[in-house]
Protein backbone atom coordinates (compact mmCIF):
# COMPACT_ATOMS: atom_id res chain seq x y z
CA UNK A 1 0.00 0.00 0.00
CA UNK A 2 1.39 3.19 -0.84
CA UNK A 3 1.62 6.10 2.05
CA UNK A 4 -0.95 8.11 -0.54
CA UNK A 5 -3.52 5.11 -0.29
CA UNK A 6 -3.63 4.74 3.78
CA UNK A 7 -3.70 8.72 3.69
CA UNK A 8 -7.09 8.70 2.47
CA UNK A 9 -8.48 5.90 4.56
CA UNK A 10 -7.42 7.72 8.03
CA UNK A 11 -10.81 9.53 9.08
CA UNK A 12 -11.26 12.44 9.25
CA UNK A 13 -11.86 14.09 12.84
CA UNK A 14 -15.37 15.05 11.49
CA UNK A 15 -16.61 11.96 10.33
CA UNK A 16 -15.24 10.24 13.95
CA UNK A 17 -17.41 12.55 16.21
CA UNK A 18 -20.11 11.88 13.78
CA UNK A 19 -19.98 8.03 14.17
CA UNK A 20 -19.45 8.42 18.20
CA UNK A 21 -22.29 10.49 18.47
CA UNK A 22 -25.04 8.26 19.77
CA UNK A 23 -28.36 8.66 18.70
CA UNK A 24 -31.06 9.75 21.13
CA UNK A 25 -32.95 7.24 23.15
CA UNK A 26 -36.56 7.28 22.90
CA UNK A 27 -36.56 6.01 26.48
CA UNK A 28 -36.73 8.87 28.32
CA UNK A 29 -39.89 10.61 26.18
CA UNK A 30 -41.63 7.47 26.64
CA UNK A 31 -41.15 7.39 30.40
CA UNK A 32 -42.19 10.88 31.02
CA UNK A 33 -45.47 10.14 28.90
CA UNK A 34 -45.98 6.87 31.04
CA UNK A 35 -45.46 8.59 34.00
CA UNK A 36 -48.10 11.56 33.09
CA UNK A 37 -50.83 8.83 31.82
CA UNK A 38 -50.13 7.22 35.64
CA UNK A 39 -50.67 10.19 37.46
CA UNK A 40 -54.04 11.06 35.55
CA UNK A 41 -55.20 8.00 36.22
CA UNK A 42 -54.74 8.05 40.03
CA UNK A 43 -56.51 11.68 39.61
CA UNK A 44 -59.39 10.44 38.05
CA UNK A 45 -62.78 9.20 39.83
CA UNK A 46 -63.65 5.40 38.27
CA UNK A 47 -66.44 5.25 35.85
CA UNK A 48 -69.75 4.83 37.83
CA UNK A 49 -72.00 1.65 36.39
CA UNK A 50 -74.87 2.38 35.54
CA UNK A 51 -76.76 -0.70 36.07
CA UNK A 52 -75.62 -0.62 39.74
CA UNK A 53 -77.07 2.91 39.32
CA UNK A 54 -80.18 1.69 38.22
CA UNK A 55 -80.25 -1.43 41.01
CA UNK A 56 -79.77 0.77 43.62
CA UNK A 57 -82.81 3.10 42.66
CA UNK A 58 -85.12 0.52 42.10
CA UNK A 59 -84.16 -1.08 45.05
CA UNK A 60 -85.10 2.18 47.06
CA UNK A 61 -88.30 3.18 45.20
CA UNK A 62 -89.36 -0.66 46.16
CA UNK A 63 -88.53 -0.23 50.15
CA UNK A 64 -90.61 3.17 49.61
CA UNK A 65 -93.39 1.35 48.14
CA UNK A 66 -93.52 -1.27 50.86
CA UNK A 67 -92.92 1.16 53.46
CA UNK A 68 -96.04 3.32 51.65
CA UNK A 69 -98.34 0.10 51.81
CA UNK A 70 -97.23 -0.61 54.83
CA UNK A 71 -98.52 2.66 56.50
CA UNK A 72 -101.85 2.29 54.10
CA UNK A 73 -102.81 -1.11 55.69
CA UNK A 74 -102.39 0.78 59.34
CA UNK A 75 -104.52 3.32 58.19
CA UNK A 76 -107.21 0.92 57.08
CA UNK A 77 -107.04 -1.16 60.28
CA UNK A 78 -107.64 1.77 62.41
CA UNK A 79 -110.19 3.28 60.27
CA UNK A 80 -112.19 0.13 60.66
CA UNK A 81 -111.99 0.14 64.48
CA UNK A 82 -112.71 3.40 65.06
CA UNK A 83 -115.66 2.93 62.91
CA UNK A 84 -117.32 0.24 64.94
CA UNK A 85 -116.08 1.62 67.84
CA UNK A 86 -118.69 4.41 66.67
CA UNK A 87 -121.31 2.40 66.16
CA UNK A 88 -121.08 0.15 69.41
CA UNK A 89 -121.09 3.00 71.75
CA UNK A 90 -122.99 6.03 69.31
CA UNK A 91 -125.84 5.78 71.58
CA UNK A 92 -124.10 5.46 74.75
CA UNK A 93 -124.65 9.56 75.34
CA UNK A 94 -128.75 8.45 74.27
CA UNK A 95 -129.05 5.78 76.72
CA UNK A 96 -126.71 7.57 79.84
CA UNK A 97 -129.33 10.32 79.30
CA UNK A 98 -132.37 7.74 79.60
CA UNK A 99 -131.28 5.79 82.58
CA UNK A 100 -132.91 8.74 85.39
CA UNK A 101 -136.43 7.91 83.14
CA UNK A 102 -135.34 4.48 83.47
CA UNK A 103 -135.06 4.49 87.40
CA UNK A 104 -138.16 6.44 87.97
CA UNK A 105 -140.30 3.72 85.88
CA UNK A 106 -138.50 1.42 88.58
CA UNK A 107 -140.09 3.43 90.84
CA UNK A 108 -143.00 3.84 89.64
CA UNK A 109 -143.45 -0.05 89.64
CA UNK A 110 -142.75 -0.56 92.30
CA UNK A 111 -145.23 1.32 93.97
CA UNK A 112 -147.91 -0.24 92.16
CA UNK A 113 -146.91 -3.21 93.87
CA UNK A 114 -147.04 -1.87 97.00
CA UNK A 115 -150.58 -2.78 98.90
CA UNK A 116 -153.34 -0.41 98.55
CA UNK A 117 -151.87 1.64 96.02
CA UNK A 118 -153.45 4.63 94.73
CA UNK A 119 -154.01 4.29 91.75
CA UNK A 120 -154.20 8.06 90.46
CA UNK A 121 -150.99 8.78 91.99
CA UNK A 122 -149.84 5.53 89.80
CA UNK A 123 -151.29 6.82 86.51
CA UNK A 124 -149.84 10.68 87.31
CA UNK A 125 -146.47 9.02 88.03
CA UNK A 126 -146.52 7.24 84.87
CA UNK A 127 -147.10 10.22 82.92
CA UNK A 128 -144.32 12.27 84.26
CA UNK A 129 -142.12 9.21 83.46
CA UNK A 130 -143.45 9.65 79.78
CA UNK A 131 -143.26 13.02 79.71
CA UNK A 132 -139.42 12.61 81.16
CA UNK A 133 -138.77 10.40 78.19
CA UNK A 134 -140.11 11.76 75.46
CA UNK A 135 -138.47 15.43 76.35
CA UNK A 136 -135.19 13.53 76.67
CA UNK A 137 -135.29 11.90 73.50
CA UNK A 138 -136.73 15.29 72.12
CA UNK A 139 -132.99 16.78 73.40
CA UNK A 140 -131.76 14.29 70.71
CA UNK A 141 -133.93 15.31 67.96
CA UNK A 142 -136.67 12.81 68.11
CA UNK A 143 -140.26 14.15 67.61
CA UNK A 144 -143.97 12.94 67.48
CA UNK A 145 -145.99 12.53 64.37
CA UNK A 146 -149.74 13.35 65.85
CA UNK A 147 -151.40 14.88 62.88
CA UNK A 148 -155.19 14.84 64.75
CA UNK A 149 -157.40 17.17 62.05
CA UNK A 150 -154.37 17.92 59.68
CA UNK A 151 -154.55 17.22 56.36
CA UNK A 152 -153.06 13.72 55.41
CA UNK A 153 -149.10 13.73 54.48
CA UNK A 154 -148.36 10.29 52.59
CA UNK A 155 -144.74 11.34 53.19
CA UNK A 156 -145.85 11.12 56.85
CA UNK A 157 -148.77 9.55 57.55
CA UNK A 158 -150.21 5.55 56.69
CA UNK A 159 -153.43 5.79 55.97
CA UNK A 160 -155.35 2.58 57.69
CA UNK A 161 -158.82 3.32 56.32
CA UNK A 162 -161.32 6.17 55.84
CA UNK A 163 -164.21 7.16 57.71
CA UNK A 164 -166.87 9.65 57.59
CA UNK A 165 -166.51 12.78 59.89
CA UNK A 166 -169.41 15.89 60.46
CA UNK A 167 -166.77 18.57 61.10
CA UNK A 168 -163.36 17.15 60.07
CA UNK A 169 -162.87 18.23 56.30
CA UNK A 170 -162.31 15.75 53.99
CA UNK A 171 -158.87 14.17 53.20
CA UNK A 172 -157.81 15.22 57.01
CA UNK A 173 -156.63 12.96 59.87
CA UNK A 174 -159.45 11.89 62.28
CA UNK A 175 -157.41 9.80 64.41
CA UNK A 176 -153.81 8.56 65.10
CA UNK A 177 -153.68 5.02 65.95
CA UNK A 178 -150.22 4.47 66.19
CA UNK A 179 -147.91 8.00 66.75
CA UNK A 180 -145.11 8.30 64.22
CA UNK A 181 -141.54 9.76 64.44
CA UNK A 182 -138.83 11.63 63.26
CA UNK A 183 -135.13 11.97 63.81
CA UNK A 184 -133.97 15.38 63.36
CA UNK A 185 -136.23 15.87 60.30
CA UNK A 186 -135.74 12.38 58.75
CA UNK A 187 -138.94 9.74 59.13
CA UNK A 188 -138.64 6.80 61.53
CA UNK A 189 -141.67 5.47 61.39
CA UNK A 190 -145.28 6.73 59.84
CA UNK A 191 -147.89 7.72 61.55
CA UNK A 192 -150.54 5.28 61.16
CA UNK A 193 -153.90 7.33 60.89
CA UNK A 194 -158.14 7.41 60.09
CA UNK A 195 -158.21 9.97 57.03
CA UNK A 196 -161.69 11.69 57.14
CA UNK A 197 -164.17 11.18 53.97
CA UNK A 198 -166.23 14.20 54.93
CA UNK A 199 -169.74 13.90 56.37
CA UNK A 200 -171.69 11.26 56.09
CA UNK A 201 -174.22 11.05 52.84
Amino acid sequence: MTAESAKDTTPSPETTDAANAAPESPTTETTAAQAGDTAASAGAKPAADPLAEAQAKAAEAHERYLRTLAEFDNFRRRTVREKEELRQYAASKVLEDLLPALDNLGLGLAAASAPNADLKSLVGGMTMVSDQLLSTLANHGLKQVNPVGEPFDPNFHEALTNQPHDTIPEGNVVQVIRTGYTLNGRLLRAASVLVSSGPAA
